[in-house]
């Protein structure tokens, strides 16, 4: 159509232009399909060279760069549908998204070579030749984003087309992306500078990277670019902009350009915020993240878009919901989340959903009564509210919060923190409480379903029976929870809320592994006796609770053990001496595991690290001079935390028949005497999180794990931890040890986030995607982190969750073995959990399961081959990580 008259004649050159968009359209059609590649290579008639697959999509791709030039004014789509970009194009996405003809035809170094043949010519400065360099660039990224959106293409991006030999004839495409991103935001391309579309093309790219980094092995590879740093220099920069309020100059052309600037600006800024909150993906990431400055602002574009609903993707759900667990294992994150004003959403949507129902709903039948203890329109915040509240987001939250206990509650007054929660929903110890709830079962059981999850984190548990004796008023509730007769209180009612009650209050009073204790249904039993359970409304528990432990056998000596404490005990220390004391520990544990225990245990670890600390080359922090105090410590000197956590540890320590009476007193001793020692190399921060304020936000629960392996022996106990702190493993198995550590550099410090979580947590992420894909989609679909529950698990040196020998042979092998197989042994448990984390995917209540069960049937030693293999391919990449807590930014 020419005009607005049809022309029914075509010249020449238009016929020849159409027998070429037939063509390329059948190409493209026919390479999407398996038979029609199979017709490749093809031979042409009079040439000697055939042509492949590869040499064609070069030739589509060069018609990208020469096709006619787009308008410069506007990124408007081409108007023409038949040119040769938007035909190209069209095909190409269509290959990206077939992922089997993607990997045929798209993933070789040729092709992408010809993709980035532009980006590398403007790298080194050669002269392009490209119609319409700009939108040429736009349509690159495009492809490029649509491959590295898919985990082959991931992969490919980030190590090329033959992934165990590097390339000799350059970087892979990630290098060279990462670099031209780089010199985008620092304004480096000279041939770019000054165009309208500038702002786009760096967009375009940096969406590229984000496809990349928000993973763990992406962002390893794009670390050493500081590709962070850019952007949140780009994005101060920005934001200074922003805030200056232009004077409006008189004229009528003055106001709208003032306008789209403003305009353009902050879309840049939203951009950069995007782009930095996709960094809190993966563990280091956010670590990364919180050294821009930018975390807060980042939360605050995430909540407001959240709150817009702009993310209407179901994949971007499922992001930002990891997102929201990964900032919530951080106290920097848990602030942010708190000051943007996502928890209070979060706790009034919920109480919505509890106590009010939905406002848009039309009543037109009586409202249903749940038939499961947490109704399913509240399972969403349920989840949201366990992955939120981690202890170090507890701790920030909660560490300064007093119990409101209002003598009256009115019936339209609404939470609005997790502080209200606890008040209103779990200590409900005023008839004004009662009485403010619309649905009091309900809303109760809701209640201490969370207490429940949320008591498994034992530093949770210690802070709130501390701060709010939580086991005092359930153990209230249940003595007035009883049948009234002539001759004083009866028996127990039993109900939904008495069962729920009584399951919660076994677990906050006992310790144990999954044969060690022993937990009460919350289900009631068909049958005569509905709930055998005995219910109680004081202390001690039932002995019902807790298993028998089973009498010492007569344990035959073993020649390996001899053989290895002979090694141990030999004042004469050979060349490779360590690496053969290793290799026969591993032999003892495979072959005779239930000997590792006791005095020969505390034997083992006490001889070794006694070693390894005389030894310059193993040590990796130095050690200063510390002389205990009087053996005669009071308790009174440790904090109430740290009083019931004695008074835990103690109670268990007697149960394995470890400790004798008055074994609190040692443990006063050692606990009293190791902070004492490590504040020595402490250094002062100024900061407003909670956790920095000078004692260790928590129990230290490796002490306490070294003091009943040492039988209760304090002056052993702490002679070993003095030892024990010069070693690298120290750092990531004993947490309180690298507290406000002068031997971090001061952002680490500052940041609050430790290096368990920044390394060790972030690699056991990137090995599951490696060695359990399965695993790691299905917490990214439960929108929970294996990074999360990792942190719970090594905080508490896995009590609860493993039985005492477990505990002891995790302890040991780390110590002998290295701080890597701290990892692996994550991985593995995760690999013995594979089948119950699927199902709880399904079931979706994944991080519940985690949380509140025990790790059922799982033992060290039949995992430690497996550990083997692991550490053979990966030991040389995670100790180099661990060895670099000590960097800026590592």
């Amino acid at each position: 159509v020419t005009g607005d008259k049809q022309n029914f004649c075509y010249t020449g050159p238009e016929l020849q232009y159409a027998c070429f968009v037939h063509s390329l359209c059948l190409l493209g059609r026919l390479l999407i399909y398996k038979q029609g590649r199979n017709l490749f290579p093809v031979q042409l008639k009079n040439k000697k060279d055939s042509v492949s697959i590869t040499d064609l999509l070069v030739l589509f791709i060069q018609f990208i760069y020469y096709s006619p030039s787009y308008p410069k004014t506007a990124l408007a789509v081409q108007t023409d549908n038949y040119a040769p970009a938007s035909l190209v194009m069209e095909i190409l996405q269509v290959f990206c998204e077939q992922t089997g003809s993607a990997a045929e035809c798209l993933y070789t170094d040729a092709v992408i070579d010809a993709l980035l043949h532009p980006v590398r010519s403007l790298l080194s400065g050669t002269e392009v030749h490209i119609s319409c360099l700009e939108t040429t660039l736009i349509d690159v990224a495009d492809i490029l984003a649509r491959i590295a959106a898919v985990e082959d293409g991931l992969s490919f991006l980030l190590y090329g087309e033959n992934k165990k030999t590097a390339r000799e004839d350059g970087p892979t495409a990630v290098h060279v992306i990462v670099q031209f991103t780089k010199k985008l935001l620092h304004d480096g391309i000279s041939l770019l500078s000054g165009s309208e579309l500038l702002p786009v093309v760096k967009g375009a790219f940096i969406f590229v990277c984000r496809q990349m980094y928000r993973t763990c092995e992406g962002l390893q590879v794009v670390i050493p670019y500081g590709l962070h740093e850019s952007m949140g220099e780009a994005w101060k920069k920005t934001s200074l902009l922003s805030e200056r309020v232009p004077t409006l100059v008189t004229g009528a052309d003055s106001t709208p350009s003032i306008r789209l600037e403003s305009k353009n600006n902050l879309l840049w800024e939203e951009t950069l915020l995007d782009a930095l909150l996709n960094f809190s993906a993966t563990p280091k990431g956010l670590f990364l993240l919180h050294s821009t400055g930018a975390m807060n602002d980042c939360v605050n574009f995430m909540v407001n878009s959240l709150s817009k609903k702009l993310q209407t993707n179901e994949y971007e759900e499922f992001g930002n919901r990891v997102i929201v667990t990964q900032m919530a294992a951080t106290p920097a994150g848990a602030a942010a989340l708190q000051s943007s004003g996502f928890i209070k959403a979060l706790v009034t949507e919920l109480w919505a959903l509890l106590e009010c129902g939905k406002d848009d709903l039309r009543i037109t039948q009586p409202k249903y009564t749940p038939v499961d203890p947490i109704d399913r329109s509240c399972q969403k915040s349920f989840l949201t509210l366990i992955n939120l509240l981690t202890y170090p987001a507890v701790f920030e939250l909660l560490s300064k919060q007093d119990i409101p206990n209002k003598p009256m509650y009115s019936l339209r007054e609404v939470p609005t923190d997790i502080i209200d929660i606890i008040d209103r929903l779990i200590i409900l110890n005023s008839e004004a409480k009662i009485h403010s709830l619309f649905s009091y079962e309900q809303s109760h059981i809701f209640g201490l379903r969370l207490l429940n999850v949320l008591c498994c984190e034992l530093n949770t548990l210690l802070l709130l029976e501390t701060r709010y004796k939580v086991s005092q008023v359930l153990l209230t509730a249940q003595e007035e929870n009883v049948t009234e007769t002539s001759e004083g209180p009866g028996d127990f009612i039993i109900d939904g809320l008495s069962v729920e009650r009584n399951h919660v209050l076994v677990r906050i009073n006992t310790i144990g592994g999954p044969q060690e204790r022993i937990l009460p249904s919350r289900v009631l039993d068909k049958g005569s006796d509905l709930y055998p359970w005995p219910m109680f409304s004081s202390l001690p528990l039932p002995k019902c609770y807790l298993a028998e432990i089973p009498g010492k056998a007569e344990l035959r000596r073993d020649k390996d053990l001899d053989k290895l404490l002979a090694l141990l005990r030999s004042p004469e220390k050979q060349t490779g001496w360590t690496e053969v004391c290793r290799k026969q520990f591993c032999k003892v544990v495979k072959a005779r595991p239930d000997i590792i225990s006791g005095t020969v245990l505390a034997e083992l670890i006490e001889k070794f690290v006694s070693h390894l600390s005389e030894s310059q080359s193993d040590c990796y922090f130095s050690m200063g001079h510390y002389k205990a105090v009087d053996a005669d410590v009071k308790t009174e000197s440790l904090s109430s935390v740290q009083q019931l956590g004695v008074e835990m540890t103690v109670r268990y320590g007697k149960y394995l028949n470890l400790l004798k009476e008055h074994a609190a007193n040692g443990l006063c001793f050692v606990l009293v005497n190791s902070e004492k020692f490590l504040k020595q190399q402490q250094r002062t921060v100024v900061s407003s999180l909670c956790c920095l304020q000078e004692r260790y936000a928590g129990y230290d629960w490796f002490a306490s794990t070294i003091f009943l392996i040492m039988s209760g022996d304090g002056e052993k106990t702490l002679t070993f931890l003095q030892r024990f702190s010069r070693l690298l493993v120290s750092a990531f198995l004993w947490l309180p040890r690298l507290h406000l550590s002068m031997h971090l550099p001061i952002t680490t410090v500052e940041s609050g986030i430790h290096p368990v979580y920044f390394c060790s947590a972030h690699r056991i992420e990137m090995l599951l995607k490696a060695e359990l894909p399965l695993i790691f989609s299905a917490f990214h679909m439960s929108g929970f982190t294996p990074s999360q529950i990792c942190l719970q698990w090594i905080t508490q040196c896995f009590w609860n969750y493993m039985d005492w020998n477990e505990i002891c042979h995790y302890i040991a092998i780390c110590i002998f073995l290295g701080p890597d197989y701290q990892v692996y042994m994550c991985v593995s448990v995760f690999r013995h959990l594979q089948q119950d984390i699927l199902k709880h995917t399904e079931a979706q209540d994944l991080q519940v399961f985690l949380k509140e069960e025990a790790l059922h049937g799982f033992r060290v030693s039949d995992y430690l081959e497996y550990m083997e293999s692991l550490e053979v391919l990966y030991r040389p990449v995670l100790l180099q990580d661990m060895r670099n807590i000590r960097e800026q930014n590592t």
